[in-house]
């Protein structure tokens, strides 16, 4: 029986201090965005080495998640905590002072590895710190507002360093973080174990990563390169490698994942329903992004600081969600006023045109986000509170490792749709006498097109400017509906599965 012992301030800056890893690895997602051309001038990676630089740190961050959440409740999580600062750091110098494209890519995929250890330890700590379950869930909508918050302050961080530093000053900022933490946690965040751990199953820890690894990969060249028999294949395969994973875990005494939790309804509902969240949240982000640049015209640091005030929204609902949360309202009730407010918001971007100022796009992403964000605040905590303490790494393994796969979901499914609409739209309205080769470029993408706009003479240029910005404005707010409708849908369903458990639950009583 867990003791309910409230948390003091100790736990509270143990909190703080635990901000620190996760906003640095949510961070590093996104830190490369403005630092592309300056490592390709001084690295000069071909195409491939260039995508592999971006790509390789999720993928070594999804592939292991499971084993180190695992690991960390073997081990103890602080201790795993410490060990992936100090890897976190070594490889942010590594990677800061790279030579070559080919040690730049083995950095990233360092960091992913520590990535990896941070990402399930700060969750499980956070399980395990406070017990309470209204404090916990204040811990709980903190830690999801800050892992939504480093990825939008990560290329404002590195537009800023950028205009006065070498491309390496993007990796150097984790350095102080870390070395904080490494001095911190002893003292301020206490070690947790599973008391009965059972051996490391190297076996299931090769499994999980050759299961998530080739969809996650598929997944992502699908939203590259579209639909083919390669990729295709990698998730056929990697399905039938996580179903003999999944059946390693059934049949061992001592397995990775407790396949039992899933037997609970509300556990792994709330699963479904932090897919469903990331997905759109991370799927329509790219929209948003295009629309300030490439429709409004603005500078990549311009765009990511308007961006910031979607963060606003976040900052003002996490917090009213999980007060309405302390006061007794269902948590399922309000997952899915959440998402009907983050539906509201992606219908206001519905509204948004090549000449609107741009406030609605700010509003409308700052409701769909905001209400998003406060979700998956009330989602986590109703899977952590449902797990037991010595369970909460792998737990919290499972749920970001659930997260990667929504948002590669999300940017195939809905990037897509709005590709597939761009390229039939922009095909039929492209302007007469565009030179050879031309309309193939205009085709492919709006900046694309935006860029090839500006060396055609000034009428061929804004016919072809326009032209593409109403295509790509059609496919987002295709996305939108789409999203918009997933999310009421979840929304209305979320509602009914509850009033279903609860009188199911007073049945039983009775």
């Amino acid at each position: 029986m867990e003791t309910m012992v409230l948390a003091g301030r100790r736990e509270w800056i143990g909190l703080a201090a635990l901000m620190l890893p996760l906003l640095l690895v949510s961070m590093d997602v996104s830190v490369l965005f403005f630092a592309v051309p300056f490592i390709n001038a001084d690295l000069e990676p071909t195409s491939t080495q260039q995508l592999w630089i971006f790509d390789i740190y999720g993928f070594v961050l999804a592939g292991l998640l499971i084993t180190m959440g695992s690991l960390g409740d073997r081990i103890g999580r602080r201790r795993l905590l410490m060990l992936g600062a100090a890897a976190f750091g070594l490889a942010s110098v590594l990677a800061a002072y790279a030579a070559s494209a080919e040690l730049l890519i083995a950095a990233r995929a360092l960091l992913g590895i520590g990535g990896a250890t941070l990402m399930p330890s700060t969750i499980a700590l956070i399980r395990n710190m406070f017990h309470d379950e209204k404090q916990r869930a204040i811990a709980i909508s903190i830690w999801t507002a800050g892992l939504t918050f480093g990825v939008s302050l990560g290329p404002i961080l590195s537009g800023v360093l950028l205009e006065h530093y070498w491309w390496g000053s993007v990796f150097l900022i984790n350095l102080p973080a870390m070395a904080l933490l490494l001095l911190t946690a002893p003292v301020l965040i206490p070690e947790f174990r599973n008391p009965e751990p059972g051996r490391f199953d190297l076996v299931s820890s090769a499994l999980s990563m050759a299961a998530v690894l080739p969809v996650i990969y598929a997944i992502k060249d699908i939203a590259a390169d579209g639909i083919g028999p390669a990729n295709l294949a990698l998730i056929v395969a990697g399905c039938l490698v996580g179903a003999v994973f999944l059946r390693r875990q059934h049949t061992r005494p001592d397995p990775m994942i407790d396949l039992t939790l899933f037997r609970r309804r509300k556990f792994s509902g709330a699963m479904v329903l932090n897919v469903v969240s990331v997905f759109v949240l991370i799927g329509f982000a790219i929209f948003t992004t295009q629309y300030l640049q490439s429709v409004l015209g603005m500078r990549p640091l311009e765009a990511a600081l308007w961006s910031l005030v979607a963060a606003i929204g976040v900052g003002l609902a996490a917090p009213v969600v999980a007060g309405l949360g302390h006061r007794g309202v269902n948590r399922a009730h309000l997952v899915g006023a959440s998402f009907t407010v983050s539906a509201a918001g992606l219908v206001v971007l519905t509204t948004t045109e090549a000449e609107s100022s741009v406030w609605p796009v700010l509003i409308g992403a700052a409701l769909m986000s905001g209400g998003l964000v406060a979700g998956m605040s009330q989602i986590a905590e109703l899977i952590m509170g449902d797990t037991p303490p010595e369970r909460a790494g792998s737990v919290g393994a499972v749920l970001e490792t659930a997260s990667e796969f929504g948002g590669a979901l999300g940017i195939a499914v809905l990037g897509s749709i709005g590709t597939a609409v761009y390229r039939t739209e922009v095909a039929e309205h492209l302007p007469a006498g565009l030179p050879a080769g031309a309309a193939a470029v205009a085709r492919e993408t709006l900046g694309g097109a935006v860029m090839l706009a500006g060396e055609l003479p000034a009428g061929t240029g804004g016919a072809l400017t326009a032209a593409a910005r109403a295509a790509f404005l059609d496919g987002m707010h295709l996305a939108a509906v789409i999203a918009a409708a997933i999310l009421v849908v979840t929304a209305a369903g979320t509602v009914v599965a509850a009033r279903k458990f609860d009188r199911k639950v007073d049945n039983t009583v009775r």
